[in-house]
């Protein structure tokens, strides 16, 4: 067998593991497993690249290696659970930067002598790239807030369009006439600016979809690298990338009831000022209660559905909030959680953050599960979430979240909210919940909370 050969076979087996690895992704009890089958099969790629003898220097390769290898340790040693969402955003700025560098050397050696089909290719792949790569950068920081709220201006959705009807211009003008090398470097500033522009208007709520389609954007970006490079590995890896990342953005918008469009030009989720409705909606009807008090509640108490928020992220509650399920548990009472598909910021936070303090997967139930149940339910606990748990989405067609599916604690006979204050979500609008008859206020720290309401329960 020829090396060539061996090389396709390498990259046949590693594509099937990266299909079997997204397949297992599907559930919950098969990720793990789903993930190690995705690093082995990437690990299978490498060796596959590296046996290709026309790699030009392996010093460089080892180097980069080296590296890459050094920076992905620390970040996965130093980076917190609550980061995971701007390590990601950052992980697709990486990859979308080596895309349009691949993209911007292969028409720095070939340029002339490009036909118009490795020209469309790799005029996509920087077009792409160079967007994802600022976009990816404008998410990192909304996530980690160096940037606040949505920055809007008027005529902002028709500058964008206007602005990639250009870069489409250069980009077949490019297939036509493959020499005109100062418009491909313009094809490249301008998609770094697009990138910048798409992103800014549109806020902190939003970024979980934001996330899942700059991932898609690399995706197919990558998928074009392998046809300008002819690695049939990069080809399927890329397209599975792109087209998962644009499904998963899919079902996150239809879990949110809006559109892809509204997402991309709405510019929802900035920070309205609410103050003036926020007397209206909390004034003289907020009841908040200590720990002891809240722990008379499970005396009686048969079910109990936990529904985490980023609020459990930031205060790492997680395992917290696992102990409180165990001695819960031990006195004879049902726990369960209630994941929305969009809580945290972004897709699988909660899932993330609660398999990482050992709790077992049967007992997260997603949102169409676990709402039919919620009147049957002694006590919701909620704990840092806001808007996905806000009734107005259900009763005010004129509010930002209106239609926008949430889970129905409600419904619950008790609710406990635990908050550190009465500040909006992300949206920005004061929550009715938290003012309900049946609603009790925990105003703490999301860890401490837990901890104190534990502490109680026991000499309770």
């Amino acid at each position: 067998m020829t090396t060539s050969a061996f090389i396709q076979w390498i990259y046949l087996v590693a594509s099937v593991l990266f299909i079997l690895g997204l397949k297992d992704l599907n559930s919950a009890r098969t990720a793990r497993r789903g993930m190690f089958l995705a690093e082995f099969g990437m690990a299978l790629a490498i060796v596959g690249t590296l046996l290709d003898h026309e790699i030009i220097s392996y010093k460089w390769i080892i180097a980069g290696m080296g590296v890459g290898s050094a920076i992905g340790i620390g970040i996965a040693l130093w980076t917190p659970m609550t980061a995971m969402p701007q390590r990601t955003a950052l992980s697709h700025a990486f990859g979308a930067l080596a895309v349009t560098l691949v993209g911007i050397s292969e028409y720095h050696r070939h340029g002339s002598e490009l036909g118009a089909i490795k020209m469309t290719a790799i005029g996509f792949e920087v077009m792409m790239g160079a967007l994802t790569v600022t976009g990816s950068l404008m998410a990192f920081a909304k996530l980690q807030e160096l940037i606040t709220g949505s920055h809007t201006y008027r005529g902002q959705n028709v500058s964008n369009i206007g602005l990639f009807s250009v870069l489409l211009g250069i980009w077949f003008y490019l297939i036509v006439v493959p020499t005109a090398g100062p418009l491909f470097y313009l094809l490249v500033g301008l998609g770094l600016v697009f990138g910048i522009l798409l992103v800014l208007p549109i806020g902190a709520a939003d970024m979980p979809v934001v996330i899942s389609l700059l991932n898609s954007y690399a995706g197919l970006a990558a998928a074009a690298t392998g046809f300008v490079i002819s690695n049939t590995i990069l080809i399927i890896a890329g397209t599975l990338d792109g087209a998962s990342g644009l499904v998963l953005s899919i079902l996150m918008c239809k879990a949110m009831n809006r559109s892809m469009t509204n997402v991309l030009f709405g510019g929802f989720g900035a920070t309205v000022s609410a103050h003036s409705s926020a007397d209206q909606v909390y004034g003289g009807r907020v009841k908040s209660a200590s720990a002891e008090e809240i722990a008379m509640l499970f005396e009686n108490a048969r079910r109990v559905v936990i529904v985490p928020g980023y609020g459990m992220a930031v205060s790492q509650a997680q395992h917290a909030v696992r102990d409180l399920t165990n001695l819960l548990e031990s006195r004879g009472i049902e726990v369960e959680f209630a994941i929305h598909p969009v809580a945290g910021r972004m897709p699988g936070h909660m899932n993330v953050l609660l398999a990482e303090a050992d709790i077992p997967y049967e007992k997260l139930k997603e949102m169409d599960e676990i709402n039919p149940t919620f009147e049957q339910t002694d006590v919701a606990i909620v704990i840092g979430a806001n808007d996905v748990v806000n009734p107005v989405a259900r009763t005010d067609p004129s509010s930002p979240i209106a239609g926008i599916p949430i889970l129905n604690v409600d419904k619950a006979r008790t609710v406990v909210v635990v908050k550190r204050s009465l500040s909006p979500g992300f949206a920005g609008i004061p929550n009715p919940l938290f003012a309900a008859d049946n609603t009790l206020m925990f105003f703490a720290d999301g860890k401490k909370a837990v901890l104190d309401l534990i502490s109680a329960l026991k000499a309770a």
